[in-house]
């Protein structure tokens, strides 16, 4: 009887046990989706800051501030009016009625490549901190995207511009090449905008 006893206690402190592992396992699976995306988010966005610059993991920590936000839609307006007077905004004259010629120098600026004061300098620091935001479950894997199809229309857009500058002057060069160049620079501002148009979007949805 003793042994019956002492197994009946065994059984059920083992179904107590069952009990809590099944009211944790419960609780567990209770762990909101929107909770669920967040860790995702904070993992894949820390992994591709380091991946396009170790340094942009050390912005992280908090939500971007209204001001860091405001650079974002001011770069985007930025853009926007850069594509409506691209050619006007690509156009250099010397002084006193002088020749004009295009240049590409502002497409530079206008993507945050050429000062500190540019609402886009180094705007990934401020894409890093969005992991922070409580960003629409739904507008994760678009905000993913969009902050990779950035950088690499950001860096394509840059490179062409930059060698527009010299492609005048380069052999078999000529205007006719500086144009190719700059049509092939404000194709990646286009990509550009649209991929930051998807990240105002992810951020506009954070409750």
């Amino acid at each position: 009887q003793g042994f019956t006893v002492q197994n009946g206690s065994s059984t059920s402190r083992q179904s107590s046990s069952a009990l809590q592992m099944s009211s944790t396992g419960n609780n567990e699976e209770g762990v909101s989706r929107r909770t669920l995306f967040q860790s995702a988010a904070a993992l894949s966005v820390a992994s591709i800051a380091s991946t396009f610059n170790p340094e942009l993991a050390v912005a992280a920590g908090s939500p971007p501030t209204a001001a860091e936000l405001a650079r974002i839609k001011t770069g985007y307006d930025g853009l926007t009016y850069l594509l409506e007077n691209f050619e006007a905004e690509t156009t250099v004259c010397r002084e006193n009625g002088g020749e004009c010629k295009r240049d590409a120098e502002r497409v530079r600026k206008y993507l945050g490549l050429r000062s500190t004061t540019d609402p886009l300098f180094q705007i990934e620091k401020v894409f890093v901190k969005v992991k922070y935001m409580d960003v629409d479950p739904d507008e994760i894997e678009s905000f993913f995207e969009a902050t990779e199809e950035w950088n690499t229309a950001q860096n394509m857009s840059n490179s062409m511009a930059f060698i527009s500058q010299f492609a005048e002057y380069n052999p078999g060069g000529g205007k006719d090449e500086v144009l190719k160049y700059l049509d092939e620079a404000q194709k990646q501002v286009i990509q550009a905008r649209g991929a930051l148009k998807k990240i105002l979007k992810a951020i506009e949805s954070a409750s």
